[in-house]
C-alpha cells in the first residue's frame, strides 16, 4: 500500500505552485506576482520598439549616417545577447526578485543617459547600458515564471506575456511616432518615457513577487561571461561592417572570423572545468534543448527582422511618418497576440505542444516568402495579409521554445536553460539585423544605380550629393523622379532581406520537426525543487534515525562501518572490518597487557573468538585468538582509551570500550549467541500460501535486523538474530501488510506463521476534456481524514491504490482545479473510479 512520510507530505503539498511556505498559488496569487513583471517586460520592450520609428529621425539630428542607424539597434542587441546567460545563471544562485530589480534600476539609468545624448558615440553606448538591463528582464521573466508555474499551465499565462509583448510592440512605433512629431516634446522623450513605468514595476514587484531566496555556495563563472561576451561582440563587429567597410571575403573577416572561433573553444574550455558554468555545457546532451536553441536561433532572425525593418520600409519605401508606420505594422502584432494567446489556452487544456510549434514554423516561413515579393508600391492589403501570417507563426514558437526547454530540466538548471534558449534568439536577432542590414545598404545602392539608368545625369549627380555622407536620405527635400528611384530601391532591397529571413525560418521549421513532444510537467520549478527536497529528506531519516540511536560506548570510526552484515547496535560492523588490518601478536609492542576470557552463554568459554585492540584514531593495535578456554591476550601501548572488538561465529559480536594505566588490564568479554526465526505466510480467506512476500525484522529501536523473500510454499528463514523482542513485518501485493512483536528464543529457531488478509483497491482514469490527463496528482483520504496514498497518472492518465481496508474514501485529483470524490470500498474494491477534469467554464 502507498504510503507517505511527513516529507513526503510536505512535497505533495507543493505540487500547484512556488509560495516560499510550499502552499499552491491561487490564479489571484500568479496574477499579483506577474504584474511588476510583466509591467518590466512591457518596459524591455518598450525600449527597442520606441525607438525603431523615431531612429531615422534621432539618426538625421544627432548626425549620423546608416552605420550609426544600424549601430544603435545593434549595440541593444549585443549587449542584450552577450549578458542573457549571465543574468540566467545568476538567477539559479542569486535571488531572483532582487535580479529583476537590478536590471530595472540598470535599464532606468541607460534610458537617462541615452535620453542627453550629443552625439550617435554617446548614444550608441548607452544603448549597451539599455541592453544589459533588457537582457535581465527579458531573461528573468521566463525563468521567474517557470518558477512558479508549472509548465502544464504555463500556456495560458504566457498568453498575457504575449499580450504585454504586443502591446508594447504597437504601443511603441505609436508612442515614439507621436513624441517624435511633436515639436514641443522632440526624440529625447523616447527614452524618458519608459522610465515611470521602471520604477512602478520596481514598487510592484517589491509588493507582489515573493519567491525563496537561494542559499548555497555561489561561484560565478567570469571567465565563461568574459569568453562569450567577447566571441559574441567580435562575431557581431564582423558581420555589421562586412560588406560596408572591407569585403566578405577579406583579412579582416579572416580575422575576426578566427578571432571569434578561438574565443568560443576557450570559452568551451572554461564552461568544462568551471563548478558553476554560465551554460552548462551538460545540457546541449539533451536533445530537445540543442535543437530549441538552434530553432531559436533562426526564430530570432525573423523577430526581429520584422520589428527594425518594417519601420525604414515604411518611411522610406512608402513615404509614411513615424506614427503611421507603427500603426501599419499592427496585422503582425495582432497575429503575434492571437497565436500565443490561443496556442496557450489550448496547450494548457491538451498538453500538446509540438504541432503549435511546427504550425508556427510553417507561418513565419510563408508570410517571410510573401514578403519578399513586395515592393514600394504593393497593396496594403497584401501586406497586411503576409504580416499576420509572420505574426501568427512568430507567437506560435517564441514561447512554446522556452516551454519545450524548461520542461525538460532540473530545477537548479531553469535560469541557465531559459537564458539559453533567450541567448540564442537574441544572438540570432543580433547577427540577423546586423548581417541583413549590410545586405539591405548593399542592395540599395545596386538598385539606385539600376534606377538612375532611366533618368537624366543631373538626378545622377543629386543622388550622388544626397548619399555622399552615408545619411539617410530625406525623400520630402528630392525632386518625385528621384524619390521614386530611392523609394523603389528601398522597397525592393527590404524585400530581398525579407526573402532571405524566409529561408532562415525555413531552417527554423525543419529543426522542430525534430524536436520529440515530451508530456508537460504539472508543477513548478521551486515545487519540483521542494519535491526533490522533501525527497532526499525521506531517505536520509532512517540513516539519521539509527545514528542517533546507537549507544556512546560503541562509537567508533566511520572506516570501521562498511561490512554488508546488519546488527542493531553496530557492533558486528565493527568487527568484521576490524579482523582486515594486517595482525599483530600479542605482547608484541611491549605495552600493557589487556587480558581475559570470552564467554557466552551461562560462562561457557567461546573458542576461537577473534579479539581485536583498536585506537579510538582508528588503528588496529593489537590482535588475539581465544584458546580452548576462552582466554585472550592483547598489549596496548600505553595509557589511554581504547576499543576491544571480539567476534565468534555462531554469537553477536561486541565492542566495548577500554581505558588503561600503568597497570595490565583484566577484561572479560561476555558474547550473546544468535538464534534463528523461520515461518510461512499464508492467505487468511485460503489458507494458501503467500509467494514473494517480503518479511522484515526490526529490533525494538526500529533498526533493520534481516530481510527475506518467502519461497514457493510462503516459507521464509533468517538465521544469526539477536535473541529478544523483535518486531516483525510482512508485505506482499494484493494483501494487507501486518506487523507483530515475536520474541527470538536465546538457542535454537523460532517458528511463526503469518496469515495476511486480502486488500481491496480502488482504480481508474482521470480524465480532461480533451481525453486521459497525465501527470496529474491523485490523493486518497480514508473516512478519519488520513492521507492513505498518493499516485500520479502515467500518459494514460491511470492511477490506482491497493492493499486496501473496506470503507469510505474520498479520491483527490489535481493537474486542473482539484476535485473531491467519494467511493465505498468492499470486497476486492472499485475498478472504474474515472475522475472528469476541467477549468471552470469549460
Amino acid at each position: 500500500m502507498a504510503t507517505t512520510t511527513p516529507a513526503g507530505v510536505r512535497a505533495h503539498a507543493k505540487h500547484g505552485g512556488g509560495l516560499p511556505d510550499g502552499t499552491p498559488m491561487t490564479h489571484r496569487q500568479i496574477m499579483e506576482a506577474l504584474s511588476g513583471l510583466l509591467l518590466g517586460m512591457f518596459v524591455a520592450i518598450l525600449s527597442s520598439t520606441i525607438v525603431s520609428n523615431a531612429l531615422p529621425h534621432i539618426i538625421g539630428d544627432l548626425g549620423g549616417g546608416q552605420s550609426a542607424y544600424t549601430w544603435v539597434i545593434t549595440a541593444s542587441l549585443l549587449a542584450m545577447t552577450a549578458t542573457t546567460p549571465l543574468w540566467g545563471k545568476l538567477a539559479d544562485l542569486f535571488s531572483k526578485k532582487a535580479l529583476v530589480q537590478i536590471a530595472l534600476i540598470i535599464y532606468v539609468l541607460g534610458s537617462m543617459a541615452a535620453g542627453l545624448s550629443q552625439n550617435p558615440g554617446m548614444l550608441i553606448a548607452c544603448r549597451v547600458v539599455q541592453g544589459v538591463g533588457v537582457g535581465g528582464l527579458s531573461a528573468l521573466a521566463q525563468i521567474v515564471m517557470a518558477a512558479m508555474i508549472s509548465p502544464r499551465e504555463r500556456g495560458r499565462y504566457s498568453g498575457y506575456l504575449g499580450a504585454t509583448f504586443a502591446v508594447a510592440t504597437v504601443g511603441g512605433p505609436l508612442i515614439g511616432g507621436v513624441i517624435t512629431d511633436t515639436s514641443w516634446l522632440g526624440w529625447r522623450w523616447c527614452f524618458y518615457v519608459g522610465v515611470p513605468f521602471a520604477v512602478i514595476a520596481l514598487i510592484v514587484l517589491q509588493k507582489t513577487l515573493h519567491l525563496p531566496v537561494v542559499k548555497r555556495d555561489v561561484k560565478v563563472d567570469w571567465a565563461g561571461a568574459f569568453f562569450i561576451s567577447a566571441a559574441v561582440c567580435l562575431l557581431l563587429v564582423w558581420v555589421t561592417f562586412a560588406g560596408d567597410k572591407y569585403d566578405w571575403v577579406s583579412w579582416q573577416t579572416y580575422t575576426m572570423v578566427a578571432g571569434a572561433i578561438v574565443l568560443g573553444l576557450i570559452f568551451i574550455l572554461v564552461e568544462s572545468r568551471a563548478a558553476e558554468p554560465i551554460i552548462p555545457l551538460r545540457l546541449f546532451r539533451n536533445r530537445t534543448i540543442t535543437l530549441s536553441s538552434l530553432a531559436s536561433l533562426f526564430v530570432g532572425v525573423a523577430m526581429f527582422t520584422g520589428t527594425v525593418f518594417f519601420a525604414q520600409y515604411f518611411q522610406l519605401a512608402r513615404d509614411k511618418s513615424p506614427t503611421m508606420s507603427g500603426v501599419l505594422t499592427i496585422p503582425m502584432i495582432g497575429g503575434l497576440f492571437v497565436s500565443s494567446t490561443v496556442s496557450g489556452q489550448v496547450i494548457t487544456k491538451t498538453g500538446k505542444w509540438k504541432a503549435w510549434l511546427v504550425s508556427g514554423g510553417v507561418l513565419v516561413t510563408a508570410g517571410l516568402g510573401l514578403l519578399g515579393t513586395i515592393r514600394y508600391d504593393t497593396a496594403y492589403w497584401k501586406m497586411a495579409v503576409f504580416m499576420a501570417l509572420m505574426g501568427l507563426g512568430i507567437g506560435m514558437m517564441m514561447q512554446n521554445l522556452v516551454l519545450s526547454t524548461q520542461n525538460q530540466v532540473e530545477p537548479q538548471d531553469l535560469g541557465s536553460a531559459s537564458s539559453t534558449v533567450t541567448f540564442f534568439r537574441s544572438l540570432g536577432g543580433a547577427m540577423g539585423v546586423s548581417a541583413l542590414g549590410a545586405i539591405m545598404a548593399h542592395r540599395i545602392t545596386d538598385y539606385v544605380r539600376d534606377g538612375l539608368d532611366d533618368l537624366s545625369p543631373k538626378y545622377a549627380r543629386l543622388a550622388a550629393k544626397a548619399g555622399s555622407d552615408g545619411a539617410i536620405p530625406d525623400l520630402g527635400k528630392l525632386p518625385k523622379p528621384l524619390r521614386t528611384v530611392i523609394e523603389s530601391a528601398y522597397g525592393h532591397a527590404i524585400a530581398d532581406v525579407f526573402l532571405i529571413a524566409a529561408c532562415l525560418a525555413f531552417l527554423a521549421l525543419v529543426i522542430t520537426l525534430f524536436i520529440k513532444e515530451v508530456p508537460l510537467r504539472t508543477r513548478g520549478g521551486l515545487a519540483q525543487a521542494a519535491a526533490a527536497e522533501a525527497e532526499a529528506e525521506a531517505e536520509e531519516a532512517p540513516a539519521a534515525a539509527a545514528a542517533a540511536a546507537a549507544p556512546v560506548e560503541e562509537a567508533v570510526p566511520s572506516w570501521a562501518v562498511s561490512s554488508t552484515e546488519a546488527a542493531p547496535d553496530g557492533a558486528q560492523r565493527l568487527s568484521a572490518v576490524a579482523t582486515l588490518a594486517p595482525p599483530t601478536s600479542a605482547g608484541e609492542g611491549g605495552g600493557v597487557p589487556v587480558r581475559g576470557f570470552v564467554r557466552g552463554a551461562e560462562s561457557a568459554p567461546v573458542a576461537r573468538a577473534a579479539v581485536t585492540l583498536i585506537s579510538l584514531g582508528g588503528r588496529q593495535l593489537g590482535r588475539s585468538v581465544a584458546g580452548a578456554d576462552g582466554s585472550y591476550a592483547v598489549d596496548a601501548p600505553g595509557s589511554g582509551s581504547y576499543v576491544l572488538i571480539a567476534s565468534a561465529e555462531g554469537f553477536q559480536p561486541q565492542a566495548s570500550t577500554v581505558v588503561v594505566h600503568e597497570e595490565p588490564v583484566s577484561f572479560d568479554i561476555l558474547l550473546s549467541g544468535t538464534s534463528g526465526l523461520s515461518g510461512v505466510v499464508r492467505a487468511a480467506e485460503t489458507g494458501l500460501p503467500v509467494k514473494d512476500a517480503m518479511v522484515i525484522v526490526t529490533d525494538v529501536r526500529g533498526d533493520l535486523l534481516a530481510t527475506a523473500a518467502t519461497g514457493e510454499q510462503g516459507e521464509f528463514s533468517l538465521a544469526e538474530l539477536v535473541p529478544g523482542s523483535v518486531t516483525l513485518a510482512v508485505n506482499a501485493a494484493g494483501h494487507r501488510p501486518r506487523a507483530l512483536p515475536v520474541e527470538v528464543g536465546a538457542t535454537g529457531v523460532t517458528r511463526i506463521e503469518i496469515d495476511l488478509d486480502s486488500g481491496a483497491q480502488v482504480q481508474g482514469v482521470v480524465r480532461a476534456p480533451h481525453g486521459p490527463l497525465a501527470d496529474a496528482r491523485v490523493t486518497l483520504v480514508d473516512a478519519a481524514g488520513n492521507v492513505v496514498g498518493t499516485a500520479m497518472t502515467g500518459t494514460d492518465g491511470a492511477y490506482a491504490f491497493t492493499d486496501l481496508n473496506s470503507g469510505e474514501y474520498t479520491v483527490i485529483a489535481t493537474g486542473y482545479p482539484p476535485q473531491a470524490t467519494a467511493v465505498t470500498v468492499q470486497g476486492r474494491g472499485v475498478d472504474d473510479h474515472d475522475i472528469e477534469l476541467a477549468h471552470p467554464g469549460e
